[in-house]
């Protein structure tokens, strides 16, 4: 059997289901899939909605840069670092417009020993957001 810890971050935003924000088995670390809601709120930065919920607009820098600060709240609530990331699944909602964005704020977080990376396409995702990260790092 392995030696395996859930996690809830303090910092990060509440998962939008029954999972934790992390898993700790031996000196690995997965992430739940992480978007840039807010901690304590429905609130998307970047993201206006409709009336109806759907998204009226959005600013893919801004949940970019909310997504990587989620992430590296839980890494932190879960004795690891940005810098102990290797490998990072990304979920996109709308490849043609945002991917050189997400791509140029990639080299900038990760300008030195970037883990490998995974980009996919999807029609959507749980929460009105354009962008989600699944996240795989090591701990010590």
């Amino acid at each position: 059997m392995t030696n395996e810890t859930s996690i809830h971050s303090s910092k990060a935003p509440e998962p939008v289901g029954l999972y934790p924000h992390a898993k700790r088995v031996g000196n690995l670390l997965f992430l739940s899939g992480v978007g840039p809601r807010e901690k304590g709120t429905k609130k998307i930065p970047g993201v206006e909605l409709n009336d109806n919920g759907t998204i009226a607009s959005y600013d893919i820098e801004t949940q970019v840069r909310s997504v990587f600060n989620n992430v590296n709240l839980i890494l932190e609530d879960s004795g690891s670092s940005w810098n102990q990331i290797v490998d990072v699944t990304v979920f996109l909602t709308n490849m043609k417009d945002d991917f050189p964005t997400y791509n140029k704020l990639w080299a900038e977080y990760f300008a030195e020993n970037p883990p490998c990376r995974t980009t996919l396409e999807i029609n959507c995702l749980p929460t009105p957001i354009a962008i989600e990260l699944k996240v795989v790092a090591t701990v010590g």
